[in-house]
């Protein structure tokens, strides 16, 4: 493995190191196990640090490793403020800290504040009786005289977001599994305590928070019914697969309601009390995902930056992608946008854009060039700079509520979150040495391993650390301004622009090589060495193989 290359470092020293940065994001159940359970854990993460270091990224993001039953893998939380002795101890997060600091590595954590574990004290507090303290914390409400739900609000796991609790003769409010009860920010009280949450890890030294599900915060008081979902073919960013009835609403009072604009005001006002950290938002919000990635980032006095799903679509043309980075580039006008292409929760884009196995590694590379061109930060997710394809998993080996809810439909997240793989032998190719890991180790993905691919130099491993790498070299493609040019269909060009430098990307996303006659106003001054691409100008042809690119001096 190469020695960590940390040219970055002077850039995360800066107080908005965070725009356009690259981050890493670390499963830390699938990462590196270092006590034999077949469960990774934040000992596994520090040990596997230097490798991180080594692809040249300026940050790390850790999904949950708080205590909490694990009904949701984590996302389930029953203490904001410890770590699950799965994952280990607060002094092993201290000492992950440490080592990624002298790497020069920044930390965000998740925070998922919209909803508890129903083992949560707050949670059993609150279901104990209509007159405690804590009554009002979560989001109850009386059925209707039949005894049905309040309303028709439905879960993103299935069903209704409501559930009846015998012990209050209630229903309570949840988005996502019926253990994960819905925290009532209408409550002042509730803002106050999880923004001592926060304050506990800005204390402890993290640079950042990425929150989950950030426009589920606050729900209508009123409790207004939603209405159908008027069908859109075009519409991006859906929250949900079509196999889920969830999609069949429009979204109008169960989340993205405008008093969650003054909470993350309060949430900012918190956070710049400490220089140099950032946030980074889930929004999940369907076609008008784009529209409150703006309200939310837009004054510089709420998050610093958010993700939607737009791109993580099944959808690879230049199309799709001119459509969804020109939508930020217009609606986004003062705030900040991190793109991404794979995460935990959804199917990795090896196998997501690729048409057949063959031709993963092709999609792969040119993925993290395109990914890479693009104005905002980005973010990587764990195993995709080995081009592991999603595993195939039967059901006795789910773990994913959502996907056993909905098999077989639709399989859950589990094929994104099977243990990294570091070495090409032994039976859990070096993530564990236990008898039998959380998730199998797929067979294929061995053959992708860390070790195989460190000693080839035209591996992808080493494409994604010459990439970065090549981001970071211009300041036009970290921090300018992006334009299109129009070209041919399936051909992405755009110019990055800071200063005098301007830079010239062009795509092909088509199966075959294309030539491309430059417009007349373009003049090239010189064709730069893009890692993994060999388009070449040729008597003023732009000449792209299949799934090839080209960055040009203009």
């Amino acid at each position: 493995m190469p020695s960590p290359d940390r040219k970055g470092s002077a850039r995360t020293s800066r107080p908005d190191w965070w725009r356009g940065a690259t981050i890493y994001q670390v499963y830390p159940r699938s990462f590196q196990d270092t006590n034999g359970d077949g469960i990774g854990d934040l000992k596994g993460v520090t040990q596997r640090l230097g490798y991180i270091a080594s692809l040249g990224v300026d940050a790390i993001w850790l999904s949950p490793f708080f205590t909490s039953p694990m009904a949701d893998m984590g996302y389930d939380v029953a203490d904001y403020c410890d770590v699950d002795p799965m994952f280990g101890t607060l002094g092993d997060f201290d000492e992950l800290m440490k080592e990624a600091h002298r790497l020069g590595l920044k930390v965000i954590i998740d925070q998922v504040l919209s909803h508890t574990s129903d083992r949560h004290p707050w949670f059993e507090e609150s279901r104990s009786r209509r007159n405690n303290p804590k009554a009002d914390w979560y989001v109850w409400a009386d059925p209707k005289p039949d005894g049905t739900a309040p309303n028709n609000w439905l879960s993103v796991f299935g069903g209704p977001a409501w559930e009846w609790d015998g012990v209050r003769k209630q229903y309570y409010m949840h988005n996502f599994l019926a253990s994960q009860p819905d925290l009532n920010f209408h409550n002042p009280e509730v803002q106050a305590a999880l923004l001592k949450v926060v304050e506990f890890w800005l204390k402890r030294g993290v640079d950042g928070f990425r929150l989950d599900t950030v426009n589920y915060f606050f729900h209508d008081r009123e409790l207004r019914d939603n209405p159908a979902m008027v069908k859109d073919d075009d519409a991006p960013g859906l929250d949900a697969p079509d196999v889920n009835p969830y999609g069949m609403q429009n979204h109008l009072y169960d989340k993205t309601q405008p008093e969650n604009l003054v909470f993350l005001e309060r949430l900012r006002a918190l956070i710049d009390r400490y220089p140099g950290r950032t946030t980074v938002g889930e929004v999940g919000d369907g076609a008008r995902s784009l529209k409150t990635v703006a309200a939310y980032t837009g004054g510089g006095d709420k998050l610093h930056m958010c993700y939607t799903f737009d791109l993580l679509s099944p959808d690879f043309t230049a199309n799709h992608i001119r459509a969804c980075v020109g939508a930020a580039e217009k609606m986004i006008s003062d705030g900040w946008i991190c793109w991404a292409f794979s995460n935990h929760d959804v199917i990795r884009h090896a196998s997501r854009f690729a048409q057949s196995a063959d031709e993963r590694e092709a999609v792969a590379r040119l993925s993290i060039s395109i990914l890479a061109a693009l104005r905002g930060s980005i973010c990587l997710y764990q195993g995709e700079e080995l081009g592991l394809p999603e595993a195939e998993l039967s059901f006795e080996d789910l773990r994913d509520p959502y996907g056993i809810r909905f098999w077989p439909a639709y399989k859950g997240r589990d094929g994104s979150r099977t243990p990294m793989v570091w070495t090409s032998g032994g039976n859990h190719a070096g993530f564990s040495s236990g008898r039998k890991t959380w998730l199998p180790v797929p067979r294929e993905h061995k053959a992708l391993s860390v070790e195989v691919q460190e000693g080839d130099e035209d591996s992808l491993l080493n494409l994604y650390r010459r990439t970065i790498a090549f981001r970071k070299a211009h300041a036009a493609v970290i921090e300018g301004g992006l334009t299109f040019v129009d070209l041919e269909e399936d051909v992405l060009a755009f110019i990055r622009d800071k200063g005098k430098e301007r830079l010239l990307f062009v795509f092909n996303m088509r199966r075959g090589p294309q030539e491309v006659a430059l417009p007349a106003h373009i003049t090239i001054k010189e064709v730069l060495a893009l890692p993994g691409c060999s388009g070449c100008v040729e008597k003023g042809q732009l000449r792209l193989g299949a799934l090839d690119g080209c960055c040009m001096r203009v």
